[in-house]
């Protein structure tokens, strides 16, 4: 492949205009970067590493970025289809439990057979097909599958119990599922028969259930046969050439504003709520991620811990793939540090993702091992409150520079990310700025935007907003304004250049006789203890003064601390009524499947346990 050296100092738009000009595709020559100030730039592929603009010197909370890659207007079935045909025989999945590997032409493949294997089945576009179980090949066959026959994959948390399975299969209509047989102590054919009992004494694709009057089709991921299901295997070899043809002849009629993807919210202060994203939120999402990530068409391996049910592994992670080529490889079917640790060093990964709760587990075991991996350079950090010391520690230890991200299942879920290159105060303390053809902004209670450096609630808008929630148009309204901004219920700071720190949740703010304090506030000052490796802070409740500060803290491995040691160490250094009045010394929180701690779950149990309700 050609290339030209310009030794000017002009910005990348106008040495782009000069290359589209030209009739042979060119990519800059990586010596000629620093001249043109930016990281990469590939117009052959039509990707490039986005470059961190100039400080914009706000004077308010909005920022919105421009850039000089723009939004891609293609379904998420052409996309892979293109990506397929660039990059045929390089690997693109890897599942270390089992050793299973597909190379991009493999994939297609298996996703094309599964996809006619659904229209034989009688499936069509629009129906909701659910996918229930923990990261495995299987899962990801099924993502891309239901995009190319035009169906909408709806996320099913792997942890959910009966009651809750039936309601989300309930709210979308799920007319087939698609289940792994078990996961941990998880029985889904049984928690099925238990929704369906006739399930055992019916013809697999005729299911008849009162409580689920739409799902008629269960597929189990499984060579063994459950009555009243089909096997995985069997429905990918269901469809022949004719229904293949068909796959094919049915991109073109999708868009890319359809739905395609269904994923339920925590539900931590209710019922689920379906966030229903379109081809176009998790296409452009995955693809501005993988931008400002640096993964322009080179052979980057991304070492993925988090699951695929949730926004951060099924967009940032394989949607990924499908936008950048990059591998994504995943260490174990559930979570397990020591599995992460095996993957880093025999994969020769290049990026990892996590949530900072994984990254101190990962850290834990690197501790005491002398291992170093070369390869590893890249991740990203989000999920929940990434404390300083933690970026450091996993940088330190791995050898990576962090990138940080933020944003919501809402809004597809990256809004704001942090460039590699951001100088340490930037990159260790906020979750970056926002990216590309996004706009944020801080707004206080009564919809007003806030100077810069004032707390304010962030608000989004954009093509990663989602379509709707799924069958609630009274939810819908009330997180997405007339203007189309999003409502995120965060409380942040935007600085004069753009960039956002999350101080908490509004549900999360503890008011302590008439003072705000924010956990994350506290949470960040205990982290610097040389003792403590977790903190989680809550509000509990207080007769005289509405609230009281409580802190669940995880000590380092072989460390011993008192009560008065960590509130002596505040003193002084964080003011009087943000020092934890109640603390309590845990080997463990209560976590979600993604490893957030649930906070809601930490006020019941330690207002119950010391006597508060």
């Amino acid at each position: 492949m050609g290339s030209r050296c310009f030794n000017f100092h002009k910005n990348v738009s106008n040495f782009a205009k000069t290359l589209n000009h030209a009739r042979t595709p060119h990519v800059v020559h990586k010596k000629l970067l620093p001249t043109l100030g930016c990281r990469a730039f590939s117009i052959s592929s039509f990707k490039y590493i986005e470059r961190r603009p100039d400080s914009p010197r706000l004077t308010e909370s909005y920022y919105h970025v421009t850039s000089e890659s723009h939004l891609q207007g293609i379904t998420v079935g052409n996309l892979l289809q293109e990506t397929v045909e660039k990059f045929p025989d390089r690997e693109c999945l890897v599942f270390c439990d089992g050793n299973h590997r597909r190379t991009f032409a493999q994939f297609m493949d298996d996703v094309d057979n599964l996809a006619a294997g659904l229209l034989q089945l009688g499936l069509k576009k629009g129906d909701r097909v659910g996918i229930w179980g923990p990261n495995t090949l299987e899962w990801v066959t099924t993502q891309f599958a239901t995009a190319r026959m035009g169906a909408i994959l709806v996320n099913v948390n792997p942890a959910y119990q009966t009651h809750e399975m039936e309601y989300a299969l309930r709210l979308v209509g799920c007319k087939a599922l698609v289940a792994s047989a078990s996961y941990k102590t998880q029985n889904y054919y049984d928690m099925i028969r238990e929704v369906a009992p006739d399930i055992e004494h019916t013809q697999p694709g005729h299911l008849s259930c009162k409580t689920l009057p739409d799902l008629k089709t269960i597929i189990m991921i499984s060579d063994e046969h459950f009555h009243g299901t089909y096997k995985f295997q069997d429905v990918m070899s269901a469809g022949g050439p004719r229904e293949v043809a068909k796959v094919h002849n049915l991109q073109k009629q999708f868009q890319f504003d359809d739905a395609i993807n269904i994923q339920f919210t925590s539900g931590t202060t209710g019922h689920p709520k379906g966030a229903t994203l379109s081809h176009h939120n998790i296409v452009n999402n995955a693809y501005l991620i993988g931008n400002r990530l640096g993964y322009d068409d080179g052979e980057d391996r991304i070492c993925c811990q988090v699951p695929l049910y949730h926004c951060f592994g099924m967009v940032a992670g394989v949607m990924c793939m499908a936008t950048h080529g990059a591998t994504n490889i995943f260490p174990i079917t559930g979570y397990d540090p020591e599995a992460t640790v095996k993957c880093l060093q025999n994969e020769n990964c290049t990026a990892i993702y996590g949530t900072p709760t994984m990254f101190i587990d990962v850290c834990s075991k690197l501790d005491s091992m002398d291992v170093t991996f070369p390869t590893l350079k890249k991740g990203i950090m989000a999920g929940s409150p990434c404390p300083s010391e933690v970026i450091n520690r996993t940088d330190q230890l791995l050898g990576t520079t962090m990138q940080i991200a933020y944003g919501s299942t809402e809004t597809s879920p990256v809004t704001s990310l942090s460039f590699r290159d951001d100088p340490p105060e930037k990159r260790l303390a906020t979750v970056g700025s926002t990216l590309p053809h996004t706009e944020n902004k801080l707004v206080d209670p009564e919809g007003k935007i806030v100077p810069v450096n004032e707390p304010g609630e962030i608000m989004s808008r954009g093509y990663c907003v989602m379509l709707k929630y799924w069958g609630n148009e009274e939810q819908t309204a009330a997180s997405i304004d007339e203007s189309g901004w999003y409502r995120t219920g965060d409380i942040s700071q935007m600085d004069e250049d753009g960039y956002i720190k999350v101080i908490g949740r509004i549900k999360d703010m503890i008011i302590r006789g008439g003072e705000n304090v924010y956990p994350t506030e506290v949470e960040d000052f205990i982290h610097t203890h040389p003792k403590v490796d977790d903190v989680q802070v809550i509000g509990l409740p207080d007769k005289r003064l509405g609230e009281e500060i409580g802190a669940w803290i995880k000590l380092k491995q072989g460390e011993f601390a008192t009560e008065q040691e960590i509130r002596d160490f505040c003193k002084g250094n964080i003011s009087h009524f943000k020092i934890p009045k109640y603390i309590k010394f845990v080997e463990e929180y209560p976590i979600t499947v993604t490893r957030k701690v649930q906070k809601f779950v930490m006020r019941k149990e330690y207002a119950k346990e010391l006597g508060l309700e």
